[in-house]
């Protein structure tokens, strides 16, 4: 017989769960301790959400499974936007909150989470696939399956347990699960019409979207477009899954999107091959009634979105991409065509922009930074400008080395997600990407970085402002309000006191110099980039 706890730990430990993240608090005390016996590393965040986030790109990158144990009632509360951020990523990741013991339950009892405080398992409900209280020790294998089972099987998210301090403590008979790995891939019974189609399009066209990366359908896409010789556009969230200096590459349509992409997609598309992608607004930024495709062919496992946002006939191909984008390779055999469509070079800013005064221009270092970085660096965009800059100007060059997200929009989740993926596939060069709002709102985690040595650059552009509120009340109202900090962020400073090795970069040389640096990778280092607080970013278009 052992404890819930131990029994908890040792499966971690099965799964290849090296690092859990979290606070304490007095409910998680006996998990905590056995972490450390067990020696799986317990990372101590500055903030709840900060440790689901952290939880998330651990997951993200490794593929498993990421944990984050926070203790009841705000502890709780706190974690709840991390979870629905993980589940517009759809990864899976188990939320653990703590909870006073159960025969406590009716009392007047502190951070109280049952009916009679703060009902943390309703809160989580519509933010996870899965989220119940364990009650009773003999419940705890089975919800255990079940979260584990709702968290991997169709698409992928987290889950949600509260345990109850005495419940955890609790000795039962020991046991031992595994990761849901082989759920059965849904084939659509559609793909001879969807071949057809691709057949005798005229002028096709693939929308490619973040559920790409969960599918790790990158090859596919590839091979779809050059065997049936398609452009590819992607979407904001799509950004990272076909490679931009391929020859059949549009960049991105939508909000930041290029103008390639954008004037092609009105010259009268007769077939668009959605995929992964539930078409939110700001992926169809650009494309009205006017200039509907004709046709859509749509893929993803879920079909809630499908002939939601664009009212064409559309045929759905429900499943897993992957294979159903394999098996349509396979039935049509092999028909590459010797020449692409050959389309536009990307537009470079020259080094030699001339750039005076005290700020550099927020595109500019866009180039400059994908230039110094390494190809497979890998880079987690905030929810700004910044990023909407980054899916204009940062041109892909490896699959599977950018992720945002367009749906839920957290800010500050990426600073987290980095310090996660690092953790979790340390030789990697991970790079968060993020601006002066959200690092005030999250920017304390990035002490967590220093705290263990996690060698995540994060390059945060400053302009002293919301940017994206304040471009658009400026466009619809003529003016601005609560948009701009009037004492700004000095990132420099915070990052220093944080014991975080930090550059404050106002022209190209000062920039190039910091990410030479920095691709040492030895260290968690800060880059501020001081930007053009005037500069109109690429997210005008939207409505």
């Amino acid at each position: 017989m052992k404890s819930i706890a131990y029994i908890l730990v040792s499966n971690f430990r099965k799964w290849g769960i090296g690092h859990v993240f979290g606070i304490p608090g007095r409910p998680l005390a006996s998990l905590i301790m056995e972490l450390d016996k067990q020696d799986i590393n317990f990372i101590l965040s500055k903030h709840e959400s900060g440790a689901g986030y952290e939880a998330a790109g651990y997951s993200l990158m490794n593929k498993k499974l990421g944990v984050a144990i926070v203790t009841s009632g705000p502890g709780g509360t706190n974690l709840l936007t991390a979870a629905g951020q993980a589940k517009a990523y759809h990864v899976p990741v188990l939320f653990i909150t703590g909870q006073q013991s159960m025969h406590n339950a009716g009392k007047a009892i502190g951070q109280d989470s049952t009916i009679f405080g703060t009902d943390l398992v309703k809160m989580f409900e519509p933010v996870t696939k899965f989220s119940a209280r364990v009650e009773r020790a003999d419940q705890f294998k089975i919800y255990l399956q079940h979260a584990l089972e709702k968290a991997y099987w169709g698409v992928k998210g987290p889950v949600h347990l509260s345990i109850p301090m005495d419940i955890l403590d609790e000795q039962i008979e020991e046991f031992e699960l595994n990761l849901p790995n082989n759920r059965t891939q849904l084939i659509s019974s559609r793909l001879d019409e969807f071949i057809n189609k691709l057949n005798n399009a005229k002028k096709p066209v693939i929308l490619a979207g973040k559920g790409i990366h969960s599918s790790l359908a990158y090859e596919e896409v590839k091979s779809l477009a050059e065997n049936w010789n398609i452009p590819v556009m992607t979407t904001p969230g799509g950004k990272g899954t076909f490679i931009e200096n391929h020859p059949l590459s549009l960049g991105a349509l939508g909000l930041g999107g290029t103008e390639r992409s954008s004037t092609y997609i009105k010259k009268d598309i007769d077939l668009m091959i959605v995929i992964g992608s539930k078409l939110s607004d700001m992926s169809l930024v650009g494309i009205s009634s006017d200039n509907y495709p004709r046709e859509v062919i749509q893929l993803d496992y879920d079909a809630t979105f499908i002939e939601k946002s664009l009212f064409v006939p559309t045929l759905p191909i429900i499943g897993d991409i992957k294979e159903n984008l394999q098996l349509v390779l396979d039935k049509a055999g092999a028909r590459i065509r010797k020449k692409y469509n050959l389309l536009e070079e990307n537009y470079e800013f020259e080094d030699n922009v001339n750039e005076n005064g005290p700020y550099i221009s927020a595109a500019h270092a866009m180039e400059i930074i994908r230039k110094e970085l390494p190809d497979d660096a890998i880079v987690f965009g905030d929810d700004g400008s910044h990023s909407f800059y980054a899916i204009r100007y940062f041109n892909i060059r490896k699959p599977g080395t950018f992720f945002f997200d367009d749906i839920f929009g957290a800010m500050g989740h990426a600073i987290g997600y980095s310090i996660g993926a690092q953790l979790s596939s340390y030789n990697s060069r991970i790079i968060c990407l993020t601006g002066d709002g959200c690092t005030f709102m999250h920017g304390n985690e990035i002490s967590t970085a220093a705290n263990y040595n996690i060698p995540v650059t994060f390059i945060i552009l400053n302009n002293g402002r919301l940017d994206m509120p304040e471009k658009a009340m400026i466009q619809f109202f003529g003016k601005t309000v609560g948009t701009t900090y009037n004492v700004p962020l000095d990132i420099k400073k915070l990052g220093e006191a944080m014991g975080v090795k930090s550059y404050k970069c106002s022209n190209q040389f000062e920039l190039k110099e910091a990410l030479e640096i920095s691709n040492l990778h030895n260290e968690a280092i800060i880059i501020e980039v001081v930007v053009d607080p005037y500069e109109i970013p690429p997210t005008m278009k939207r409505g």
